[in-house]
Parts: C-alpha cells; sequence; structure tokens
C-alpha cells in the first residue's frame, strides 16, 4: 500500500505564494500519474493540476498562470508551486497519485487565503 504525505499548507494573504510538496512512500517505476485536487466547504473535490509520466501537464482553468505543478520522478514526489493566491483558492489540497487502474490519496493539507 503507498501512502502519500502531503505538506506546505497555511494561511497566506491575497496575493501571497505557498508551495505544497507530496512524497510518496515508495518509488514507483513505470507510467504514473500524480496531481493536485482540492475541495472547499460545500463542494465537491475538483483538479486543480496533474503531471504524466511523460511530463505533460493540465491545470484547472482557474489556476492556469498561478499554479504550477513539477515532479520528481526518482523520488515519485510533486510539488504545487501556488502564486498570485486568491480567498477562492481556499480549501483542503490533496496530493493524488494514479497508477494503472488504481488511485492514492493524501490525508489533505488546509490552505487558506484571507482577504
Amino acid at each position: 500500500q503507498v501512502q502519500l504525505v502531503e505538506s506546505g499548507g497555511g494561511l497566506v494573504q491575497a496575493g501571497g505564494s505557498l508551495r505544497l510538496s507530496c512524497a510518496a512512500s515508495a518509488t514507483i517505476v513505470g507510467i504514473y500519474t500524480m496531481g493536485w485536487y482540492r475541495q472547499a466547504p460545500g463542494k465537491q473535490r475538483e483538479l486543480v493540476a496533474y503531471v504524466r509520466s511523460n511530463s505533460f501537464t493540465e491545470y484547472a482553468e482557474s489556476v492556469k498562470g498561478r499554479f504550477t505543478i513539477s515532479r520528481d520522478m526518482a523520488k515519485t514526489m510533486v510539488d504545487l508551486q501556488m502564486n498570485s493566491l486568491k480567498p477562492e483558492d481556499t480549501a483542503v489540497y490533496y496530493c493524488n497519485l494514479a497508477v494503472g487502474t488504481r488511485d492514492y490519496w493524501g490525508q489533505g493539507t488546509q490552505v487558506t487565503v484571507s482577504s
């Protein structure tokens, strides 16, 4: 069983930056995707960004130009650099690892952006 450990959440003022990190408990070899999702109170969990083994990345429209996802394939780690944060970015952010038909999730880290 692979475990994902997230870090880097916190409280920041609007316009500020945060960097989230996620590390897997095991090194995954082969094709996999790592990404970040978020869930705000009263809302469904939504995709923020993901990166595939071939380095292809995809972002939600709401974060394009502000967030950057990066991955260390040797260590099965993924980071999310978040700039120009807005109050509407406030949510619990979850790391995801997709390997074949299996999905693994982190415990979530709170990001709060004050206006």
